[in-house]
């Protein structure tokens, strides 16, 4: 019987047979002093509470149908009285980002790898002319902020145990990009542990259990882990600004949402996208039991189509991960402990067997344990969903081909581009099919917004080839 090194290991040892996953210590007596270690820390980090919740999704887990309506959206203002709201919303979300009162947050924990590199999928060339880093793009519009309002703006940054270390050296070599060192805080993202489908916890090697990144809904409890929620609360700043690192076209602290967020004494609220069509997989907004949520676009089935306005199809307003969420807010959510609903993604995961043979499956053989970030707006006490354009907003880096790929991102890019250089009055060569016939490509320390290009630009220049502006 292993006995451990310690009390302390003797307690983690009696805790993980206790929870029936007793074949995580198998290999103990082949283990080396640092293997053993190693270990040890791995299984000191289960957290037998969310694991033992887990295992009982799968063993009961029948569809239960969900009661929904269609959700409050602000939607795109077209109407003088909605000009007149935007114009306050605006004035408002400047006034925070001038005041410091704002922080940036990016989940980054992801690699490359299905695009083909071994690198984070932030250090991924993304621009069409000067192949800039997602990072880089993110870091210059930050930068941007901070001179036009002369503001101090931290950039927190989630990073997986995965990439931390060449996210941190990214940045470091690129020298952050021209933005203060102090301001920019990487943070680990949580883990949990991945099980098959009778409950047990994989081992990735003898000395090692198989991890995974805990969600973007870990994005609250990683805050308090690090320190960096009182940092905030000690700075005085009210909000953060969420977003996923592969939108290129992402608005980083746009003051219309966050303007909007304020005036409505909002916890959480979001940013959404008309759907392409019923079948694009995104989550979508819809109201349960009188507060926002989001029906992730694989559990659709889940919506009793019973209710009168509630038709699957009938949901249209996408879910596109950009949040304001209020650091007051995010103090309370935490002091209760990490109480959102686990989510169970059906994976396939490489592993080793009780004979130490390595197996990886070409189908789903186990489970990985997420949490989403839109599930805290179920606990707000007001939350605002504010719908924006598409193309201005929103193209995600996700796939090798095909939607959201390094082609259609490449596309959004240059279309984005294309019209501010064409609302200036300055012709663009295009294409049959639309697309500009020339890489066209604006730094953010150039231009914020369209408005801001058309009041700078010479509308005398003249596009004859590839086009970088700074």
């Amino acid at each position: 019987m292993v006995k451990g090194r310690s009390f302390e290991e003797q307690k983690i040892i009696e805790k993980v047979r206790a929870n029936d996953q007793g074949h995580l210590l198998h290999f103990w007596e082949q283990l080396s002093s640092e293997e053993k270690d190693r270990l040890m820390n791995d299984l000191g980090r289960i957290d037998f509470d969310v694991l033992g919740k887990a295992k009982k999704m799968i063993s009961g887990s029948h569809e239960i149908k969900r009661k929904v309506s269609l959700p409050r959206v602000i939607t795109l203002p077209q109407a003088a009285r909605k000009l007149k709201a935007e114009k306050k919303a605006r004035e408002t979300g400047e006034e925070y980002i001038s005041s410091s009162k704002v922080a940036v947050f990016t989940a980054a924990g992801g690699q490359s790898s299905r695009l083909g590199l071994d690198i984070p999928k932030g250090a991924y060339p993304i621009t069409p002319v000067r192949r800039k880093s997602l990072f880089q793009v993110h870091a210059e519009k930050i930068l941007s902020l901070e001179t036009k309002y002369t503001a101090s703006i931290p950039w927190l940054i989630m990073v997986s145990e995965t990439n931390r270390d060449q996210t941190v050296d990214f940045f470091r070599s690129n020298g952050y990009f021209g933005l203060n060192k102090d301001r920019v805080h990487f943070i680990d993202q949580g883990m949990y542990p991945a099980f098959d489908h009778e409950g047990r916890v994989f081992l990735k090697d003898k000395m090692s259990i198989f991890l995974s990144p805990s969600g973007h809904g870990g994005t609250f409890f990683t805050l308090k882990e690090s320190g960096v929620l009182e940092m905030l609360k000690d700075s005085s700043i009210e909000e953060i600004f969420y977003f996923q690192v592969d939108n290129v076209l992402i608005r980083i602290a746009d003051p219309v949402f966050i303007g909007y967020h304020v005036l409505n004494r909002c916890d959480m609220s979001a940013k959404s996208v008309q759907k392409r069509d019923h079948g694009e997989r995104i989550g979508v907004f819809a109201l349960e039991d009188g507060k926002t949520t989001v029906v992730e676009y694989s559990e659709l089935s889940s919506i009793d189509s019973d209710c009168a306005d509630a038709a699957p199809e009938s949901f249209v307003h996408g879910s596109i991960a950009i949040h304001m969420i209020n650091v007051d807010f995010t103090l309370r959510l935490t002091e209760r402990g990490m109480n959102l609903p686990l989510h169970l993604a059906h994976k396939a995961i490489s592993h080793i067997d009780m004979k130490g043979n390595r197996f990886d499956p070409d189908r789903p053989n186990g489970y990985k344990i997420e949490t989403f970030i839109f599930d805290a707006m179920k606990q707000a006490s007001e939350s605002i969903v504010m719908e924006v354009k598409r193309d201005e907003e929103f193209s995600p880096l996700k796939n090798k081909s095909g939607e959201d790929s390094p082609e259609t991102v490449h596309n959004d890019q240059l279309l984005f581009f294309a019209r501010w250089f064409e609302k200036a009055g300055i012709a663009v060569p295009r294409t049959k099919s639309g697309i500009p016939d020339c890489k066209l490509e604006v730094s953010p320390l150039f231009a914020r917004s369209e408005e801001e290009f058309v009041e700078k630009i010479d509308r005398n220049m003249l596009i004859n080839g590839d086009t970088y502006i700074e």
